[in-house]
């Protein structure tokens, strides 16, 4: 796997693990591939550098629609049940060449003491007030109160007449894609198809995840 080349896992769950001199590191699992290698975009065909992955073969193909049955009978490979596509390097030299329909992507290419990038989504939290939302202080919460955790004045008066743009109001919170960068490999194992990663990664146990060097 070359080094712009990314992976799709899947989150077991959170740890710790402890270092020779006692030091103990939070980290996180991921069930990282195997991923076959869908369709490798180009340049010159395509207008950019990328490689699609699939990851989780789907056993029952009855559940597949046409189009996409269509579309993995075309490159004699098996159903997938999610589809990732990473973006490679524009000038497509070195291990970018040597990718191609039906190679499978493992952990392999990683090792410890890598730094990298997890994408994901965030968990669900609902329909949340301000003070959970934006973190607002909120008002007294005694001596007869009446504004406790409401958000408060929202400056519609006669100027400007309607609410400013960006204002923290109550609202859906959560399940949105979140990136986090600069997080280290502790442990690789091949065997496993697992990754260990110092640090947290979005999203609950479960969660689907997109790790990139």
């Amino acid at each position: 796997m070359n080094r712009k080349t990314g992976i799709i896992g899947k989150k077991l769950g959170m740890t710790q693990v402890f270092a020779e001199n006692g030091n103990v590191s939070v980290v996180t699992l991921i069930e990282a591939g195997p991923c076959a290698v869908i369709q490798v975009k180009t340049v010159e065909r395509d207008g950019y550098a990328a490689v699609k992955l699939g990851f989780q073969e789907i056993i029952k193909t009855k559940r597949v629609n046409k189009p996409m049955k269509g579309m993995f009978d075309k490159i004699s490979q098996k159903p997938h049940k999610l589809l990732r596509e990473f973006r490679l390097n524009a000038a497509g030299s070195g291990n970018e060449q040597a990718l191609k329909v039906g190679d499978v992507v493992t952990v392999a290419g990683f090792a410890v003491g890598d730094v990298v990038k997890v994408s994901g989504k965030t968990k669900g939290k609902g329909f949340q007030g301000v003070m959970k939302r934006h973190n607002y202080r909120g008002g007294p919460g005694s001596h007869g109160s009446m504004f406790n955790r409401a958000p408060g004045s929202i400056g519609a008066s006669s100027f400007p007449s309607r609410v400013w743009k960006n204002t923290g109001l109550p609202g859906h919170m959560g399940a949105v894609r979140v990136t986090v960068s600069n997080l280290r490999v502790i442990d690789v194992k091949p065997e496993q198809n697992l990754l260990i990663i110092k640090g947290a990664v979005p999203g609950p146990t479960g969660n689907i995840v997109e790790i990139t060097k």
